[in-house]
């Protein structure tokens, strides 16, 4: 995939840049899922949703007016349209759902199970786009599955509720097929951030739809919302969907795309992490484990792809046709939603 913005570029970024902005991604998108964990202690999901995603993507909004996006690219009603798909997929539907999990679902569990983003993507493609799928994909998507079933397996398993568990499982499958929509059949703005802040938008105007729909606004109290829950949404707005967004663009237009991709299988043991240190979530040597599984079976399938993609630009547009278009990464963990520049069809989680 090229990198539009390095033509013309008086000098590369230096490598200590590079790593700063891959740890920022780390670190932000990582703990993007203790933070939701602590937003839903007292904020109803989907209202916390909602708010979240239309204040970021109104502030996005804003910012691309400012810089001439909306001026120089104005969205078409298709462009509008296909964000409003993409955005409701993904984060009403896919952020959506691990907030709503989150209530009883530990965040490290959370986390380890949407990290399996890379398969359903894999999957689905297959599916519906008949995307190449290489032996080794599958292989990643096999062990990642063995992974999953020993994290929530019935045997001697930490007890999590069906309900949470069932919503965090469907989450990246919604994710992922909002991702394979924006890179096979959406149209979008060709600026990343109007794009984002259409997505953005569509999202927390579907969350606020479905809390409507569940009764959030009359179960919400004002009083009863804690102070670390809002220190979470705002965190969450401003850290998580602003700040890691600007690193990950930043990124994809100034490293490879195999090194942007490392955060697919970093962000989970971050938030592993986390929840243990900072919510006291248990840590089991089953959950160890578990864990040691689907992040090995993460970056086998994020490497794989990846390979693929390089030998299938080599061999040029012919093998594109065969193939369908080179695979690149796009958040996943709950804070973001892909931008245009990167091919959607590699999203990897919710921020």
């Amino acid at each position: 995939m090229s990198h539009p913005g390095r033509p013309g570029r008086a000098a590369p970024p230096s490598a200590l840049a590079v790593w700063a902005a891959l740890v920022t991604l780390y670190l932000v998108w990582g703990s993007t899922y203790l933070a939701i964990r602590v937003a839903v202690d007292t904020l109803p999901p989907y209202l916390m949703v909602g708010t979240r995603f239309l204040i970021a993507g109104l502030l996005l909004y804003g910012w691309s007016t400012l810089h001439g996006d909306l001026r120089a690219h104005p969205p078409s009603r298709r462009e509008w349209r296909d964000s409003f798909i993409v955005g409701t997929l993904l984060l009403t539907g896919g952020m959506g759902l691990v907030a709503w999990g989150e209530q009883t679902v530990p965040s490290g569990t959370a986390a380890l199970i949407v990290a399996l983003l890379p398969a359903w993507v894999a999957l689905l493609g297959r599916v519906f786009f008949a995307e190449r799928v290489v032996p080794l994909v599958v292989v990643g998507i096999a062990i990642g599955l063995v992974g999953v079933a020993v994290l929530v397996g019935p045997v001697g398993a930490v007890s999590l509720d069906p309900a949470g568990l069932g919503a965090i499982i469907v989450a990246p499958i919604l994710w992922a097929a909002g991702s394979l929509y924006s890179a096979h059949r959406a149209t979008l703005p060709r600026a990343p951030l109007l794009a984002t802040a259409l997505q953005m938008i569509a999202g927390g105007v579907g969350a606020a739809i479905v809390a409507l729909v569940l009764g959030e606004y009359g179960q919400f109290r004002a009083e009863a919302v804690s102070a670390s829950s809002l220190l979470g949404l705002l965190y969450l707005i401003v850290i998580g969907s602003i700040i890691g967004f600007g690193a990950f663009v930043w990124l994809l237009r100034s490293a490879p795309l195999s090194k942007v991709a490392t955060y697919a299988y970093v962000n989970p043991v971050v938030a592993f992490i986390l929840g243990a240190i900072i919510l006291g979530e248990p840590i089991t040597t089953r959950t160890v484990v578990a864990a040691v599984i689907i992040v090995a079976a993460v970056a086998l399938i994020v490497t794989a792809r990846s390979r693929a993609a390089r030998a299938q630009e080599a061999l040029g547009p012919r093998a594109q046709e065969t193939f369908g278009p080179p695979d690149s990464p796009v958040p996943p963990s709950g804070p973001t939603v892909p931008p245009p520049a990167a091919r959607a069809s590699d999203a990897l989680a919710p921020d």
